[in-house]
């Protein structure tokens, strides 16, 4: 299995509660909402920053994982014209495209 973690950012003008509600009770149920996520995507999460006392000021905003069987089932999904035409338009309006950061990986449960 691939997971797909993408480390994002707010636009500016947009505070950061605006852009917990908007990714958690627009994007994700958009994202959810289109066939292709139920065929080709084993799993996706959104989280969000919470205050942690002696730990760093967060990097990022957010943190989006998306997991895949298959490079296969990847390349479907983000070809599928509901992703181009529904989904990736959106994700525009609340996230900062130049700031994402993003690590491919091959989880390995250690506990």
């Amino acid at each position: 299995m691939i997971k797909f973690a993408y480390l994002i950012n707010r636009v500016d003008g947009m505070t950061f509660e605006e852009f917990v509600e908007y990714h958690r009770n627009h994007h994700a149920p958009l994202f959810t909402s289109i066939p292709e996520a139920e065929r080709y995507v084993r799993k996706y999460t959104v989280s969000h920053p919470v205050p942690a006392e002696n730990y760093p000021a967060p990097a990022y905003d957010g943190l989006t994982e998306i997991w895949f069987d298959s490079w296969a089932d990847h390349d479907a999904f983000f070809a599928s014209e509901n992703y181009r035409l529904r989904v990736h338009p959106d994700e525009a309006k609340f996230i900062d495209q130049d700031s994402i950061g993003v690590m491919v990986t091959e989880e390995k449960t250690v506990i």
